[in-house]
């Protein structure tokens, strides 16, 4: 991967994981609890629900040279004032995979599809 980056729309908030591959798979769900990659630590995250992001995609290229690397893990980007997302977290990256969190203001409908060479999720403002 090589950015994570967001946006808001009339009717969702939307993060896009930008991909060094062409149609990079994924596996996205709610769930109790995101953990750190390899220590297994909780992922802090702000809101009444979490979504596990994984990308099929690592932050680093075949030499394992880093590709992406976020400034602050705990806010990979900044979602200050959305409707829905409240906190993107990073939860590492490992074995051809990269994880986030996407903490949510509740468990809203989502969908997730892919462009050329992104992962796109898309979050409802509501039911």
């Amino acid at each position: 991967m090589t950015d994570v980056r967001s946006g808001q729309h009339e009717c969702f908030d939307r993060l896009v994981i930008d991909t060094h591959q062409a149609d990079g798979g994924y596996y996205v769900t709610y769930t109790d609890q995101v953990n750190h990659v390899g220590s297994g630590e909780p992922v802090p995250l702000r809101g009444g629900a979490k979504l596990f992001v994984m990308a099929y995609s690592p932050s680093y290229d075949e030499n394992f040279t880093t590709t992406y690397q976020p400034a602050n893990p705990a806010e990979v980007v900044d979602v200050t004032g959305y409707r829905t997302f409240r906190q993107v977290a990073w939860a590492g990256s490992w074995e051809g995979t990269t994880d986030l969190g996407l903490g949510v203001r509740a468990r809203l409908p989502f969908r997730v599809f892919t462009l050329t060479d992104r992962i796109v999720v898309d979050v409802a403002h509501q039911w």
